[in-house]
This record gives structure tokens, C-alpha cells and sequence, in this order.
């Protein structure tokens, strides 16, 4: 089991300059901005303007803090706010974002569509996480409490819990309180 925490990572400027970000993975590590496969950050959204553009990513994102944007694709504007479900769009695309009411911070997973598939989906309090896969994560915005093969392990505010070997461990987040805010994530390669 691999971990790192929000408060560890510096944050860094977006491509556009439209915002910042905390990368918690960028797999497999490579030298700063080299490929990568996987890519799991936070970042913090302070003003309107477009996201920057990933050719060849598949993207998921989702509101952790914050009222919640506007995001300009293709298929028309989507709104997504916090506690509602990951959005899952083409890193080509670099929306539009407009701010609802104020700043937010996000959670980004990107994975090269020719590195393999991949998933993000909220966590419900007293949910399983993903079966035997190549890689899979939990990342919590609330201090919490993960049970793998029935042992407790702490994850504090802004931990990102992940494992890179199909291992037969079970993963459980008992948490009972509905108001928690966690995801699960996967990735299975070609």
C-alpha cells in the first residue's frame, strides 16, 4: 500500500496558467514533465477560464470543495458540484469553467486511453472497493479510516491510498457518516 497526503506536494502552475495543481501520482515517475500513463491530482480552481489540453487523455474530475462549476463541452455545458458524480470527458476537449458561486477545489484522474482503461467513482460510506485490478486507489477529503484485509489504516484529510499489484486484499470503507466525501479509482492496463 502506497500513500501521500495533500500537505506534502507543492502546488504547481496549470499548463494555461488558469489555475494550480498538487500532483499526488504521476505513474510511472518519470523526470518533471516526462509521460505518463496515470496521473491523479487536486487541483485548485480560483477564477473562470478554459482547462488546459491533454491530447490522447481520458479525464475524470470531480468537485471535493466549493459550490461547483460549468464545464463547456462538446455535447453542450455540464454542471458538476460537490458530492455529485465524476464527470468523464476527453482530455482534447479543455472546457470552458466557469465558477458557480466562488473557488473550488477538484480532483483530477487522467490515464492515456492507449495505456489502458480506467474508472473514478464516488465512495459510499460502508462501500467495497474495487475487486483484484492492476492498480486501484481510495482518495479521501475527510479524515477517515480504511480497512484492507479487515485491518484499519488511517487516511487523513487529503490522503491518496493506492496499490500497483492485483493482490487478492480486500478493500472496506466502513465510515458511517454520510457526509464524508471519498473516491475509489482503477486502472487496468492493455
Amino acid at each position: 500500500m502506497n500513500r501521500v497526503n495533500l500537505r506534502s506536494v507543492k502546488p504547481q502552475p496549470w499548463r494555461n496558467g488558469g489555475g494550480t495543481a498538487r500532483d499526488l501520482l504521476a505513474w510511472p515517475p518519470a523526470a518533471p514533465g516526462g509521460d505518463w500513463l496515470l496521473r491523479v491530482s487536486v487541483a485548485a480552481i480560483t477564477r473562470d477560464g478554459p482547462f488546459s489540453a491533454y491530447p490522447g487523455i481520458a479525464r475524470w474530475f470531480a468537485v471535493v470543495e466549493g459550490p461547483g462549476v460549468v464545464l463547456g463541452l462538446p455535447q453542450g455545458e455540464v454542471t458538476v458540484r460537490a458530492g455529485g458524480e465524476p464527470l468523464h470527458f476527453d482530455g482534447e476537449t479543455a472546457p470552458a469553467c466557469r465558477l458557480l458561486n466562488g473557488a473550488t477545489e477538484d480532483l483530477n484522474f487522467m490515464i492515456r486511453r492507449d495505456g489502458g482503461r480506467g474508472t473514478l467513482q464516488r465512495a459510499e460510506p460502508g462501500s467495497e472497493g474495487p475487486g483484484r485490478c492492476g492498480w486501484r486507489a481510495f482518495f479521501t477529503a475527510d479524515d477517515t479510516t480504511l480497512r484492507v484485509d479487515r485491518k484499519p489504516l488511517e487516511a487523513p484529510a487529503g490522503t491518496l491510498l493506492w496499490a500497483d499489484a492485483a493482490d487478492a486484499a480486500a478493500w472496506h470503507w466502513p465510515e458511517a457518516r454520510r457526509r464524508l466525501r471519498a473516491w475509489w479509482m482503477t486502472w487496468e492496463r492493455p
